[in-house]
């Protein structure tokens, strides 16, 4: 395999947000200390999912588990000064989800209050009266219900989240290289290395995958399999005229329809996912403005009339590394190749979830299990056994 400068143990592909809070969490703990290195093939994060995100966290989930999960993270995000970096400025704008629904859907979202408040959400039942009261911009009269995340929900710089995190694992040691792995090298049931595009072969003793939406190929290359496909996700910017009591009141407004609106400093920003017809594999990053045409413009008007007169400003398109069997992250070892780890799959969650994905997956290398969090739930097994985890609240 080489010299002894060309073996680590820890091997992590892929140096986004998840890729660089695993190296961060790892290299800061006193009972690890061995060698990191972080393999990133787009050096610039051009196309990196952290990157082209609507960069947002919440705590309205179904799951108790991941409702735990972003609660580490909003807590690390309002601490990332004196955590993670000083001199970062991530601009947390902590205004809420407000998550709202018809009559179809008033006992699920009940019924998701329920588990929230019971795990520590600071989330606020809404009735139609006191959603009018308080957004009296919005049209509430197909509404049944709304939850407000009075607390620990917003959104933030994605960007400058992940380049804090590669900063600072830097500075505690981890190495930083510039490749493509192409081969994954496989001994029975054990990872013993990496090949790069350009020939350099490094040896690892744990191999985690943080591969975003490169993770089914990098897992093919060692021989294992997860059902995870990249999928569009367009992103538009618009201007709205005389809108500044809607951007001063506005949270992160989710429509029954699956339509999401934010404030964007003086403008707005809005998606959807497309219908299950327009949204197969996908690797290229064009905008899908027939999307908005067709969708997102009218879902904006009839939830607020005003947002009848606007004009797209920006959009760009980024990609979820979807996972299809139940749209969870998919962490931990593989259950026969013991040390290829998973930090993958997570469908549009991976941003805010990384705080707690990092310190899970360190804790995992380090100790063999996990410490604080149980992430079991995520493990492989379930990818195996076709056994999906049901997350009721999927944007």
């Amino acid at each position: 395999m080489g010299s002894e400068a060309q073996n680590y143990d820890v091997i992590i592909v892929g140096g986004a947000v998840i890729g660089s809070s695993i190296a961060w969490h790892l290299t800061g703990r006193d009972d690890f200390k061995g060698r990191v290195l972080v393999i990133e093939k787009d050096p610039n994060y051009e196309f990196c999912s952290t990157a082209l995100s609507a960069a947002s966290i919440r705590q309205q989930f179904s799951t108790p588990i991941n409702i735990e999960m972003s609660a580490y993270g909003i807590d690390f995000l309002r601490n990332l000064k004196r955590d993670l970096d000083p001199d970062v400025d991530i601009s947390l704008h902590e205004k809420g989800y407000l998550v709202l629904a018809t009559d179809d859907g008033r006992d699920i979202l009940r019924h998701n209050h329920a588990t929230q408040t019971e795990f520590g959400g600071d989330i606020v039942w809404m009735e139609p009266d006191e959603l009018a009261a308080k957004y009296p911009w919005m049209t509430t009269s197909d509404l049944a219900a709304g939850c407000w995340g009075r607390t620990g929900e917003g959104w933030f710089d994605a960007y400058c989240l992940m380049q804090s995190f590669r900063k600072q694992a830097r500075r505690r040691g981890a190495e930083y290289i510039d490749g493509e792995v192409v081969e994954v090298l496989r001994d029975g049931h054990q990872i013993t290395g990496v090949v790069l595009k350009d020939g350099r072969r490094f040896g690892c003793g744990q191999l985690v995958n943080a591969a975003g939406t490169g993770c089914s190929k990098l897992a093919g290359m060692a021989g294992l399999e997860i059902p995870v496909e990249p999928r569009k996700r367009c992103i538009f910017v618009f201007d709205c005229r005389d809108a500044a009591d809607i951007n001063a009141s506005c949270p992160m407004l989710i429509d029954p329809s699956g339509l999401y609106v934010r404030p964007e400093g003086e403008f707005f920003i809005t998606g959807i996912a497309p219908p299950k017809e327009r949204d197969p594999e996908c690797w290229d990053f064009d905008v899908d403005h027939s999307l908005f045409d067709d969708i997102i413009w009218p879902g904006l008007y009839e939830r607020c009339e005003r947002f009848e007169a606007i004009k797209v400003i920006n959009a760009w398109a980024g990609h979820y590394a979807y996972n299809l069997l139940d749209q969870n992250a998919i962490l931990g070892r593989h259950t026969d190749v013991a040390n290829f780890i998973f930090a993958n799959g997570f469908s549009g969650h991976g941003l805010q979830q990384s705080p707690a994905v990092g310190r899970g997956i360190a804790e995992l290398i380090t100790t063999g299990g996990y410490e604080t969090l149980d992430l079991s739930v995520f493990g492989y097994q379930r990818i195996r056994d076709n056994a999906p985890v049901l997350e009721l609240n999927v944007i």
